[in-house]
């Protein structure tokens, strides 16, 4: 998955606690071995292996998974893009003063970007990829997707309450320890130890894009990780962005996507989806907020 997960249980039951906690460990395992770019046996490696050759077959998780992505990308229109991956390859991004590639290379790279080159056969339950070059990674879904899953299976198994927490990307349900009502906290971009805001978290998602480690300075402007898949040129102005839905899937994608967007298209873009929410700060410090988010300023 390229990130640590932490998941908690709250039970009267010791036992029971570890036998889920568990349980969940195994489904995140399982999962990342459909879904790593990085396994050369996972399914979606195959898909890569064969761009621009061949349809794979896989299995019904995967392909569902792939046509949801297809539809964010979608109704984001294009700035979730899952095959950008050959663009991130061309920058490094680590703090340091750094030459980004030049327009040719980037122009391209683009052509071997696009979610509408991602081909996907509901008949013959396959995907493939139209263009040889091309890589598809599910980086910025499938942590979200993996939480989702464990999520779902505790709660059927009636689990009281709990948290999967992947990276800071967290979804929760139920109460916490104390019987209260779970709330997430938002940091401050330039100091992860102080919290911003706490909103509150009740049986929902929240993911966070932002560009803490993985930035670059260049002519004394921050550039973010962050590309956006229509220009290949990585997106300034922004330091974070939190999405709240009630899915971590969907908080996941749309934090990228959101992120690619701009402060103004992002968050109008936000304010059209049900139950959907967001928070962005700028690389000034401000803050905005999509429509109807309820929020704790915590004080300095």
């Amino acid at each position: 998955m390229g990130c640590s997960f932490e998941l908690g249980i709250v039970s009267s039951e010791e036992t029971i606690a570890q036998h889920f906690l568990g349980e969940g460990v195994k489904e995140i395992q399982r999962i990342e071995n459909l879904l790593s770019e990085f396994k050369s046996e996972s399914q979606i490696s195959q898909i890569n292996q064969n761009a621009g050759e061949s349809q794979i077959k896989v299995d019904p998780e995967v392909f569902d998974l792939l046509a949801r992505c297809s539809q964010i990308s979608t109704i984001s229109k294009g700035y979730f893009d899952i095959s950008v991956g050959p663009l991130k390859r061309l920058y490094r991004f680590k703090n340091d003063d750094f030459t980004p590639p030049d327009k040719r290379k980037i122009a391209e790279t683009l052509k071997k970007v696009g979610h509408h080159f991602i081909k996907l056969d509901k008949t013959e339950q396959s995907a493939g990829l139209k263009r040889k070059g091309m890589k598809i990674s599910l980086a910025a879904i499938g942590k979200g997707y993996a939480a989702d899953v464990v999520r779902r299976k505790w709660k059927e198994n009636n689990i009281a309450g709990g948290y999967i927490d992947a990276s800071g990307d967290l979804t929760a349900f139920g109460k916490d320890e104390n019987g209260n009502p779970w709330k997430i906290g938002i940091a401050n971009p330039d100091n992860q130890d102080r919290t911003l805001f706490h909103i509150p978290l009740n049986d929902a998602a929240v993911a966070t894009s932002g560009d803490y480690e993985q930035h670059f300075i260049h002519k004394g402007k921050r550039y973010s990780h962050n590309i956006d898949p229509k220009t290949g040129f990585p997106v300034i102005g922004i330091k974070s962005v939190s999405i709240f839905s009630p899915s971590a899937e969907l908080s996941d994608a749309l934090a990228t996507a959101v992120y690619a967007m701009g402060i103004q298209r992002g968050i109008a873009f936000l304010d059209q989806l049900p139950q959907t929410h967001g928070i962005i700060i700028n690389d000034e410090n401000k803050v905005f907020f999509s429509k109807k988010l309820q929020y704790e300023s915590i004080s300095a």
